[in-house]
């Protein structure tokens, strides 16, 4: 989640970023085109300008001309009127009027072709008036489309980065929340980790009193200890693994599975091969083939009796491991059948291998093999080499393996987890091979059917040879896996030995110990013996009844209290003054036995004299025996003093005692063996849930501490975020303000323009009109 929330942040800034620029870069490309724009529409302005100049002043000619003509037309009329009256002068004039009608016709000729040169010339400044008119109205209606594009692209924009900052509000929003539970749950785990130390400091002191206590019990009354050597350990009985021999079981079932998989794929493979070597490159059903293919299939039509005994020997393997077994190396005898299985198909393969190599070159030989083809043989004998040998790597390491069963001195326990690394290696090296074999079956099945004598058995059996060569491929990949993947446990589950051994236990221990455990189970079976059956209901109520209507119950059970209590007292004094007394006993036998060992150390010389100084100790021995015999002994204990006077007839012979006292202090010596014991499990228990805690506690800080960095950056990112988004949203409130004023100063001078040229229209109408009307 944090790291979802880092990115986040920074995938939005990298995305408006941007757009930011394609926006940026858009408003560059639309103010250069505005520019460009208004240097147009000013150019545009002053030719229209000079064109209106042009149209008043050929108006202004045009308004002469017309007066002048409608002159002459008057002039005319009124020659016309005068020549009727005054033919006689006429004809004296006719001379001067024909030139000056010649003259007014040239002049009226030129005036005609000048007005209609300017009419032409009017008219093209009106079309291209109109043109560029309707070229400035689609270029603003472009603009609009695209200022209105710009805008809604703003309005988006806008929307998603207010649902961003949305989004990002709420993420952090529940960042807080999520950071004040944190900051919670690390007071919580605070106040528990000082607890817990707490309980840890209280417990390593209990526990280092206790552990003193206890070696300083065993150092005193255990006289030996076994489990410090390892020479001696090894005399133990070990340990029985059911969870170890469950999960070898399970593995040996899987194994199964995969060998039974690989059994089935070559099966296949041979029988296939026997038949396309009857059917390619001589059909024995139509001519008679070669020898050696024939030796060859006769061959592979015995390959079921190598093959199947592997998966035979794999199921004998897995019944062998079972729950009350000890399974190991060692152990596994079976591991030799299947060595022996793998060696027999070994041979077999070895057997057809030259005949396999033969025939593909006589069929490289033949006529119908084409260049590719006989490649695809050479590339198939090279790999059918290389399988056989990765056949004899693995009966190599498997009959290494099989090796402790029979001969535990042929392979050393440092070497096993070589072969099984190794066994790895050579399983992933057959799983390469059959991929090339593999494709290399693929090509060759191509080719053949592009022979021209290929027919659709060849095909079907090429088929089923590829499909069994895959088969094959997959289940190889699936053992190398397998064994990939629980080489760990193969190689770390090999010693076998009692609790605390370091040396390894001969496996031949194993029938011992599931002898005791078979003694075990019997012995917990006779344990669980039947409940007796309880008091009936009706019954209890009425001893309830007969209970609660005696009135001496409760009298009687607090006399039986109090006399029971008073008997505990006695037992426990007499029990505290005969362990006094066994204490003096041995006590008194220790001096003696020492003096018995100062005596019999001297010099040879002073034999007699030890003789002497044995016997007056024997008198002593026995004065002070009497003597203690008749004094009194005072016992002290919790409960008082006890003094008490024995006789010589009242006393117990010496071995009855020694017997008491050896028993005592064997029961004494159980009891705080088993005392330690459950001092020493707790101890470990404690330990255990205390290191337990205090990982807890690492691991709690550094998730607290990588949430804070998070937490911090995750702050950083959104600060950052809002300020980026705040500036982009004024540069594009600027830009947009901008446009906005750019898009109103075209608009009024549009409006201008179109106003200036009504106004012209109407003054080139009014203008027409008055012409029209003079």
């Amino acid at each position: 989640m944090g790291r979802w929330n880092s990115q986040y942040p920074h995938c939005c800034r990298v995305e408006l970023r941007a757009q930011n620029q394609v926006l940026k870069k858009g408003v560059v490309d639309e103010q250069a085109n505005s520019a460009s724009l208004k240097e147009q529409l000013k150019m545009k302005d002053q030719s229209l300008r000079k064109l209106q100049q042009e149209m008043d002043s050929l108006t202004f000619r045009n308004q002469q001309l017309a007066k002048r003509v409608e002159l002459l037309q008057d002039e005319l009329a009124l020659s016309e009127a005068r020549g009727k009256k005054n033919k006689k002068s006429a004809e004296s004039s006719s001379q001067l009027s024909q030139e000056q009608k010649s003259v007014f016709n040239e002049d009226l000729q030129k005036k005609i072709e000048e007005n209609e040169r300017l009419h032409i010339l009017f008219f093209e400044a009106d079309e291209q008036h109109k043109r560029l008119e309707t070229e400035l109205r689609t270029r603003l209606e472009v603009l609009e489309t695209d200022a209105a594009q710009h805008q809604a692209v703003v309005d988006s924009l806008t929307r998603k980065y207010t649902d961003t900052i949305e989004k990002l509000q709420n993420d952090k929003a529940k960042l807080e929340i999520k950071s004040q539970t944190l900051e919670r749950e690390a007071k919580d785990c605070r106040l528990r980790t000082e607890e817990c130390q707490q309980q840890l400091k209280n417990l390593q002191a209990a526990l280092g009193s206790r552990l003193e206590e206890s070696l300083c019990i065993i150092n005193e009354k255990v006289p030996f200890n076994d489990t410090r050597s390892n020479r001696y350990n090894a005399l133990n009985v070990p340990l029985h693994n059911r969870r170890y021999q469950l999960k070898l079981r399970d593995l040996a079932g899987q194994a199964l599975a995969f060998v039974q998989e690989l059994v089935t794929a070559l099966l296949n493979f041979h029988t296939y091969t026997e038949q396309k070597v009857q059917i390619f490159p001589i059909d024995s059903a139509t001519d008679a083939i070669s020898p050696l293919n024939q030796k060859f299939s006769q061959y592979l039509h015995e390959n079921a009796s190598y093959v199947r005994p592997l998966e035979e020997g794999m199921l004998h393997l897995f019944e062998s491991i079972t729950e009350d077994t000890v399974t190991v190396l060692e152990t596994a005898v079976k591991l030799k059948t299947f060595s022996e299985h793998l060696a027999s198909y070994l041979c077999f393969l070895r057997k057809i291998l030259p005949y396999q190599l033969k025939s593909l070159e006589e069929e490289c030989e033949s006529s119908l093999c084409t260049a590719a083809l006989r490649a695809r043989n050479m590339e198939l004998h090279r790999d059918m080499k290389r399988l056989t040998a990765v056949f004899e790597k693995l009966h190599t390491y498997v009959s290494l393996l099989a090796l402790p069963s029979t001969k535990p001195e042929g392979l050393l326990r440092t070497n096993y987890n070589l072969v099984f690394t190794n066994i790895a290696a050579s399983l992933h090296g057959f799983h390469d091979i059959l991929k090339d074999i593999s494709k290399h079956y693929s090509q060759k099945a191509t080719l053949e059917q592009d022979v021209p004598t290929a027919t659709q058995k060849l095909i079907t059996t090429n088929d089923c040879i590829l499909s069994s060569v895959v088969a094959l491929t997959n289940g190889v990949g699936k053992i190398a896996s397998f064994f990939s993947n629980n080489l760990d446990h193969f190689t770390t589950s090999l010693s076998y030995g009692p609790k605390g051994g370091t040396e390894f236990i001969s496996p031949l221990s194993a029938e011992c110990m599931l002898q005791y455990k078979k003694k075990a189970v019997a012995y917990m079976k006779s344990l669980k013996k039947p409940c007796a059956d309880s008091v009936p209901y009706e019954e209890a109520l009425a001893n309830r009844r007969v209970l609660l209507s005696s009135t001496e119950s409760r009298e009687g059970l607090a006399q039986q209290v109090q006399q029971s209590l008073e008997k505990i007292a006695k037992l426990e004094q007499e029990k505290e003054h005969w362990m006094l007394e066994a204490q003096l006993a041995k006590i008194k036998l220790e001096k003696e036995n020492q003096k018995l060992k100062n005596s019999l150390s001297g010099h040879l010389t002073e034999t007699i004299q030890d003789r002497s100084v044995l016997s007056n100790v024997a008198e002593q021995k026995k004065e002070t025996a009497e003597k203690s015999l008749r004094e009194p002994i005072k016992s002290t204990s919790l409960i008082g003093m006890l003094t008490i006077t024995t006789d010589n007839e009242k006393a117990p012979d010496v071995e009855s005692r020694e017997d008491l006292i050896k028993n005592h202090y064997m029961a004494r010596i159980a009891e705080l063996t088993s005392h330690l014991q459950l001092a020493d499990s707790k101890s470990v228990h404690f330990h255990a849930e205390c290191r337990a805690l205090a990982k807890r506690l690492s691991l709690a800080e550094k998730s607290k501490e990588s949430l804070t960095e998070e937490l911090k950056l995750a702050s950083q990112n959104i600060s950052r975020l809002q300020d980026e988004l705040m500036t982009t949203k004024r540069s594009y409130e600027d830009q947009l303000s901008m446009m906005s004023d750019h898009l109103c100063s075209m608009n009024e001078t549009l409006t201008k323009q179109r106003e200036e040229i009504d106004t012209l229209k109407m003054t080139s109408k009014g203008n027409s009109k008055k012409n029209k009307n003079r």
